[in-house]
């Protein structure tokens, strides 16, 4: 090996052990959170997409969880964020964490997914650009992403909280 490939092997492990702090930072939070709320739930950490991913799931009724979700994942955004900035507070370094609870995203990436490879289907046919309803962050990143592997591009286009994205011709 080269010193130059050492130095990215260990920076790629640099980045997963910092990763997996992150993971365990917020694995404390929530269940701290989830022991004052009163609610049962376990927590699982992984690594996606160069980030910490952390869900909270239950084997009982995810009618409890389901608080945690709020109306349209208003409150999972929240605590994301709240998750994020007790991650900043022990680290120091900004968190791009994501956080599940009771499978609400991984359900919301798979139905954003197909809105994006449908918008990219009607825009192959037709040829005119196609502009999508208002969207999260989270939500315009999952349909660039079934855009792009239709062989299209897109964009995200107006202010938020109004921002939407905009699939466009090859």
């Amino acid at each position: 090996m080269t010193e130059g490939t050492i130095s990215a092997a260990a920076e790629g492990g640099d980045t997963l052990t910092r990763l997996e702090q992150e993971g365990e930072i917020a694995a404390d939070y929530l269940e701290g959170l989830l022991d004052i709320a009163d609610l049962d739930g376990d927590i699982d950490m992984d690594v996606e997409a160069d980030r910490a991913a952390v869900s909270i799931v239950s084997d009982s009724s995810s009618r409890d969880l389901q608080k945690l979700v709020g109306r349209d994942g208003e409150v999972l955004e929240a605590l994301q964020e709240l998750t994020r900035l007790a991650v900043h507070r022990e680290t120091g370094d900004r968190s791009r964490l994501m956080l599940d609870i009771a499978g609400f995203r991984a359900k919301k990436r798979t139905e954003l997914a197909e809105i994006g490879a449908k918008a990219a289907s009607e825009v192959k046919a037709t040829g005119e650009p196609v502009k999508l309803d208002p969207m999260t962050p989270f939500e315009r990143k999952v349909v660039h992403d079934a855009v792009a592997a239709a062989g299209l591009r897109s964009e995200s286009e107006g202010e938020e909280p109004q921002r939407f994205v905009v699939v466009l011709p090859a």
